[in-house]
């Protein structure tokens, strides 16, 4: 009896352990479903979804008149889901009747299969039913366009299975020209150019994509769950092609017949200070030249254009005129342990005036000039060069421009023979961008304009954001003092180191400049001549500032700036002397740009095809009769119809030509046209009572 009992005590116990086993169960089941559910579907969720970065569109960069100077095109990985049910249904007949049609045509159009090789790749993939089969990397548009008319593909993604992905890779259409300007965008990759400093326009808003994993560990798309990315602005550059395609084809020639170095070439706008164009030229291993580094930003000794800003000093702080004698001492001139030398003798050379010893390009004029003014006052002459803002970069909208050196009597080094030294282009470091912009401003008389790039930001071809012309200095001088430096800067291509270079055509102006450069270690013993030139032209109405700069090989034969970037200049000036010559108009800067995309007033169904095309997102009600008005509101292209009235005069405000003549001519008028663009007004207004031989004028622009 006793045994019994104690058995079933045993067995109720178990009972009751389970029971309560249970009940903890049930309590648990409960507590995840209803209160721990969120947690637990969300991680079940991370482990089997996540979400993947969409890329914006970059913007495109353009040049002023319109042309891609760097862009983005689109590439695809082309992928097929062998387990999408148009191909699984009917035993799979769907892929069994086209494998062989779609092998052939796969071999056709890449080449790098046989159709039996693609076959059997197809075949093999589809008894895996790998949903994410990897067909094709790095397919071209044109290609990509191929291969969704091919055999089964043509049935769209859930019947035929392709999956294309997209990505883009940047492109510079013009390769060389201003390549190092314009930029390089890079995966993994520090940007440079314009592609860095405006890279938070171009770039855009990256989006995501909502990505599910399946058997094998491979992630797929999950559709509907996509956050669009938002694309990149464009940007328009004050970078004319055919000028620059003048300016680096001039410099090229240079510097291969030259073999220098490196080398830069400048084209800037008088009146506005946009640069139109700008070459960067650096020797390869190779002996070819490329766009490697932007060598107008690098700061270096400037050599003897560096003279202008020493004569600007003098004059205006009214020392001299340009008609005081200096003595050249035959171009030798000992200060101190150190001695000044002229790149040429000058024998027989003692008095002359300031301006013939500018125009000589005389280191010993220079120097005794600076001493004479200076000498005592040493720091007032750094003033000056602090007052043409020499001792500060020029802003432009490049990274990476070098800060210059500008010393004064508190710097370490200077010496007793820095002021003579620097009043000829010595222990001082500028920019050839710098020196452009001071000989600008006295082409502009003397207005300081402040250099730049870029003209716009666009979206949708629409302007978002203008940079107008800044000034910088209102005046670097007074106008007597303008005046004379005028004088002397054209005396220096009529009776001076750049005579040669003289042209019966137009005037112009200018200084060369021959610089000896160290080399590192050694010093100066290898004869590493920079060249330079610095001017304006036409002289007398300057609408361009050119400034060369030529690093030449050591021991070069021909090193002289007037011989070596006096010829560049003067090459770039007559091709755009005879552009405005074939044109029969009179030597001209650009014009304001206008927008690269026109909205105009239209058919609604010539604008339906438009955004078909373009992929473009849009508002408002659109169909194929309706006339209608076109705006980009937030990022959107909005449409508002525009009410025609029966019996009344087309309103043609707003539309392009065709559009235009079709409603107007139709109505019975007789059209007078004047201008070309959109219609800005008509004489006659939309809505008006129509009458039987009525003539209206339109007025394009």
């Amino acid at each position: 009896m006793e045994v019994k009992k104690d058995i079933l005590w045993r067995v109720y116990l178990c009972f009751i352990g389970m029971g309560l086993f249970g009940v903890a169960i049930l309590v648990k089941v409960f507590m995840v479903q209803n209160i721990e559910g969120n947690y637990w579907r969300s991680m079940a969720d991370s482990l089997h979804t996540r979400y993947v970065s969409l890329d914006a569109d970059r913007g495109t960069i353009y040049s002023e008149e319109g042309r891609m100077l760097s862009t983005s095109i689109p590439y695809f990985n082309l992928r097929v889901d062998f387990a999408a049910d148009g191909l699984r249904e009917n035993k799979g007949k769907l892929f069994k009747d086209n494998v062989d049609s779609l092998s052939i045509r796969l071999s056709a159009l890449f080449g790098d299969h046989t159709a039996a090789e693609y076959k059997r790749i197809l075949l093999d993939a589809y008894k895996n039913k790998d949903r994410y089969f990897l067909l094709k990397r790095d397919v071209q548009f044109v290609q990509y366009q191929a291969v969704r008319d091919f055999p089964m593909f043509r049935l769209g993604r859930n019947k035929g299975g392709l999956i294309a992905e997209t990505k883009n890779k940047r492109i510079n259409p013009f390769k060389l020209l201003a390549n190092r300007t314009i930029g390089l965008s890079r995966e993994n990759a520090q940007n440079v150019g314009l592609e860095r400093t405006y890279d938070k326009y171009l770039k855009g808003v990256t989006g995501k994509r909502l990505m599910r994993r399946i058997a094998g560990g491979t992630f797929v798309p999950v559709e509907g769950y996509d956050i669009e990315p938002e694309n990149g602005r464009d940007i328009v550059t004050t970078i004319d092609v055919n000028m620059q395609d003048i300016v680096e084809t001039a410099l090229m020639n240079m510097m291969v017949s030259n073999e220098a170095e490196h080398g830069t070439c400048i084209l800037m706008e008088v009146k506005t200070g946009k640069i139109k164009a700008i070459a960067n030229l650096g020797r390869q291993p190779d002996g070819s030249y490329w766009e490697d580094m932007n060598y107008a930003l690098q700061v270096g000794e400037p050599g003897s254009t560096f003279k202008l800003a020493t004569v600007i000093a003098a004059l205006d702080d009214q020392y001299v005129t340009m008609n005081n004698q200096v003595n050249l001492n035959e171009g030798r001139w000992q200060i101190g342990k150190r001695t000044v030398f002229d790149s040429e003798p000058h024998p027989g050379q003692t008095n002359v005036s300031i301006k013939h010893a500018f125009e000589l390009s005389s280191n010993v004029g220079m120097a005794k000039l600076a001493m004479q003014c200076y000498a005592k006052r040493p720091n007032d002459f750094v003033a000056h060069l602090r007052k043409l803002k020499l001792d500060k970069p020029t802003g432009v909208d490049l990274v990476g421009e070098g800060k210059p050196v500008i010393k004064n009597t508190k710097s370490r080094t200077w010496s007793s023979t820095t002021l003579p030294w620097m009043a000829f282009g010595y222990e001082v470091l500028i920019s050839p961008l710098q020196t452009c912009m001071l000989y600008n401003a006295v082409a502009n008389n003397g207005t300081m304009m402040k250099p730049y790039l870029v003209n716009a930001i666009m979206e949708y071809g629409q302007p978002v954001e203008y940079f107008d012309p800044e000034i910088i200095l209102d005046s670097i001088c007074s106008q007597n003092t303008l005046r004379q430096v005028k004088q002397m800067l054209e005396g220096v291509v009529t009776n001076g180191t750049a005579k040669a270079l003289w042209s019966p055509y137009y005037k112009f102006a200018g200084k060369t400049g021959t610089a000896l450069v160290a080399n590192g270690k050694r010093g100066y013993e290898d004869k590493i001549y920079q060249s330079s030139f610095a001017g304006y032209f036409p002289a007398n109405d300057p609408q361009f500032t050119c400034v060369v700069v030529i690093k030449n090989k050591a021991n070069a034969a021909k090193f002289y700036g007037g011989a070596v970037a006096g010829p560049v200049f003067r090459e770039v000036a007559d091709k755009l002397y005879a552009i405005a010559l074939e044109k029969q108009k009179p030597m001209r800067a650009s014009l304001a740009i206008d927008t690269l995309l026109a909205f105009k007033n239209g058919q609604g169904r010539e604008w339906k095809t438009i955004l078909n095309k373009l992929n473009l997102p849009m508002q408002g009600n659109v169909n194929n009769s309706s006339w209608v008005s076109a705006k980009v509101d937030d990022k959107k292209i909005v449409f508002a119809p525009v009410q025609q009235v029966k019996g009344g005069v087309p309103n043609v405000t707003g539309m392009g030509l065709k559009d235009a003549l079709y409603l107007l001519e139709n109505a019975g008028l007789r059209v007078v046209i004047k201008g070309a663009g959109k219609v800005t007004s008509q004489s006659i207004p939309g809505g008006s009572r129509l009458e039987r031989n009525q003539t209206i004028v339109i007025e394009l622009s």
